[in-house]
């Protein structure tokens, strides 16, 4: 028996990367796959690629209006036992060329986003749902020009620790994972010294990939987490542990 049979899932910024890869894993384990995303090709790619229990929803996290009509037809689909907050961008802008409209962006899809996701989920959930966001070493470690993407990511840690105790009710469970450098389009698009910086700053001595990424999220989507809670799952090759 697969890990997710019969459960259904949604994952934002599920279009690509590591979110297109959440997907691929959650479908090859029994589950219907809801994945949202704002470019409408690579949302019809997607879905071409995971088959037939996947559905593609193209809207944008940040609009309210978009995420009522998301759940309005995740509504339709039965009760919810997965909700992968994963779309998000990161954007370097130092202290000194930081602009409001910067700041606004990256909190407005990076947090507000996935707080209002999950807010507009919970009538659906079934009790012991599993929510899980999609942190980032930037949320305990300090890097140049990536203080305000580092800040939303660390806001996310501190939702989940509030919610566990909010929805303990209901047996949510509500976790973040929290990636290192992964080989994702993003990074593709690095110079060659810019990636070997990159890769340099992890203790494994390189990127990861998605698919290692999918793999932690899986675990706490299913059942073989049933006991944890309120954690954050750091998938960085060792990056913010030393």
């Amino acid at each position: 028996m697969s890990k997710l049979d019969g459960k259904l899932a949604v994952v934002t910024g599920g279009s690509s990367g590591i979110g297109l890869a959440i997907a691929q894993i959650f479908v090859a384990n029994g589950a219907r796959v809801v994945v949202t995303g704002r470019r409408e090709q690579e949302l019809n790619d997607a879905v071409a690629a995971l088959g037939p229990r996947a559905l593609a929803f193209r809207g944008d996290v940040a609009s309210l209006e978009d995420l009522d009509r998301l759940f309005e037809r995740v509504a339709a689909m039965g009760k919810l036992d997965v909700l992968v907050a994963n779309a998000g961008i990161a954007e370097s802008v130092t202290l000194e060329e930081l602009t409001e409209e910067h700041f606004d962006r990256l909190f407005s899809i990076n947090v507000k986003g996935a707080v209002f996701a999950v807010q507009k989920a919970l009538p659906l959930f079934q009790d012991g749902a599993s929510i899980i966001l999609m942190g980032s070493v930037a949320g305990v470690k300090g890097t140049s020009g990536f203080g305000v993407y580092g800040a939303t990511k660390a806001a996310l840690r501190n939702f989940v620790r509030a919610w566990t105790i909010e929805l303990k009710d209901r047996r949510i469970r509500s976790n973040v994972v929290s990636p290192g450098p992964i080989d994702t389009p993003a990074t593709q698009r690095f110079s060659a010294e810019a990636f070997q910086k990159l890769t340099s700053t992890v203790p494994m001595g390189r990127v990861g990939l998605p698919e290692e990424v999918a793999r932690a999220v899986l675990y706490l989507a299913s059942e073989d987490s049933s006991f944890v809670s309120g954690t954050e799952l750091f998938v960085d090759g060792g990056r913010a542990q030393v």
